[in-house]
Parts: C-alpha cells; sequence; structure tokens
C-alpha cells in the first residue's frame, strides 16, 4: 500500500519516528562538538605566550586587533603540494610584522608529491623572508591519500627537510599524535614539534608549540580560529626565539638537542 495512503496514525507514527531519528543525530552532532573536541584547560600562568594559526580561509584578518587581544605570534600557511600557493599568505605575513606579531610559516605536506618539488614551491613563495618561528612542514593524514606507504611519505619528507636545511632554515613539524609516531619520531628525533592535540597532556614527547583549539574566537577574525600556546615563559620565550630551547625539553626530562 502506498504510504500516502495508509492511516494516518501510521504516518503520524512514521512521523515520529523520523523526528527520533533527526534529534538522535543532532544530538551526537552536540555530544562530539561539546565533548570530544572540547579544549582542554591550558594554565595560563604555565603558558602565558598564546597565538593562533590562519590561512585564507580565515578571510580578511585585523592583525592589530589580534595583537592587540595579547597573542604573540602567529603560524601563517604559504604552500600546499607541488603548486598551491595560499591566496592571503602575502597580506597576512605583511599585517603580521606590522602588528607586531612573531610569525612562522607553514607548508600542507602532500604525501603523493616529491619533497623538493614541495620544498621549492615554498621557497617561491616564502622568498627572502625570514619568520622567527621558522618554516613549518604540516605532516597529517587528513587530506591526504591513504594509499602511500609510511616509508615512501618519511622519504620525501627527508627529501624536503633537506634541501631546506641546505638553505639555512630551521624546520619544524606540525602534526597530531598518530603523525607524530607513524611519521616522525623515529626519523626525525629532536626536530621542533607543534602538536596538535585536545587533552591536557597532548603528547608524551617534547614539544614547542601546542595546538589546543580548532575553535577559539578571537577580535578581528570572523569565525572560529585555531588557538596555540608556546610551552614555556616569557622569560623562555624570549631565549627562544634567540634559538635556545629549541625544542622544548619537559621538566623531568633533559635534552641537548638544539635546532
Amino acid at each position: 500500500m502506498p504510504f500516502r495512503n495508509r492511516p494516518w496514525k501510521d504516518r503520524l507514527v512514521a512521523a515520529g519516528f523520523l523526528m527520533v531519528c533527526m534529534l538522535l543525530v543532532f544530538a551526537a552532532i552536540w555530544a562530539y562538538r561539546q565533548f570530544m573536541t572540547s579544549p582542554p584547560y591550558v594554565d595560563p600562568e604555565r603558558y602565558p605566550v598564546r597565538g593562533i594559526d590562519v590561512s585564507a580561509h580565515n578571510g580578511v584578518i585585523d592583525m592589530n586587533k589580534v595583537a592587540k587581544e595579547g597573542f604573540e605570534f602567529v603560524f601563517i600557511k604559504a604552500t600546499e603540494g607541488g603548486d598551491f600557493k595560499d591566496k592571503k599568505f602575502r597580506v597576512n605575513y605583511d599585517k603580521a610584522k606590522k602588528a607586531g606579531l612573531k610569525t612562522g610559516i607553514y607548508h600542507f605536506f602532500r604525501f603523493d608529491k616529491d619533497g623538493v618539488e614541495q620544498a621549492l614551491n615554498l621557497m617561491r613563495t616564502v622568498g627572502k623572508r625570514q619568520p622567527e618561528l621558522g618554516l613549518v612542514i604540516d605532516v597529517e593524514k587528513a587530506g591526504n591519500p591513504d594509499s602511500i606507504p609510511t616509508a615512501t611519505v618519511v622519504r620525501r619528507l627527508s627529501e624536503m627537510v633537506d634541501y631546506l636545511n641546505l638553505l639555512g632554515h630551521r624546520v619544524m613539524f606540525y602534526t597530531n599524535r598518530d603523525g607524530y609516531y607513524e611519521y616522525l619520531a623515529e626519523t626525525f628525533p629532536g626536530y621542533p614539534l607543534w602538536i596538535c592535540g585536545f587533552s591536557e597532556t597532548p603528547i608524551n614527547a617534547e614539544w614547542s608549540f601546542w595546538q589546543f583549539n580548532h575553535r577559539g574566537r578571537v577580535n578581528g577574525i570572523s569565525g572560529d580560529v585555531d588557538l596555540n600556546t608556546f610551552c614555556g615563559n616569557n622569560d623562555e620565550w624570549e631565549r627562544f626565539l634567540q634559538g635556545d630551547l629549541w625544542p622544548y625539553s619537559p621538566p623531568n626530562k633533559q635534552s641537548s638537542h638544539k635546532q
């Protein structure tokens, strides 16, 4: 029997069932956003130096307002893969410098592209700019094909890192916990780490920066923005900018690594 010809009670039950299903879906989405992706508490006394990271998707940014909010640094997307260039890189970088923010420049690493090719793309875009926080290679599975063997990804990463090091750039990696242990931990010990994590202990390894919130709200930026913190206090931040504490060693560890 066609649905429209069924008794009104059957149709009412079906409508109620659909409504319950929709409510369950919305509840699951809400719970995920509230509890699974809720940012951890980041002690401002322990981690007083805060920053953001941005790309073209953040739209037009007033970096002066960002600086007035108390943020001290910004990581800016420049490139991706072998030929993509972020259309807001130049203006974001220039605005950040004029606002007095310390800058880092990042490249989204494509697993399916040659490492030197990606380094060349980054270098053509960076030009003679010298960001205080160095160059960052963003290594994550999201947005990458899952068919590339780990050994191939690591080899291509090594090619890119070697090329940048030969040019005198200090290199940092951005990743999450899984990316760190799969692609970085064994091959790149001692390199500074910018870690993405949503627990109060982002990773049991040395790290220099911590991205702890994907849904921050900052004056001068319309919509959500990623929030980050430096690993130490204000004095350590100044030393870090001079090349010390690179990378960070947790208090219960001693590290002689300097990059």
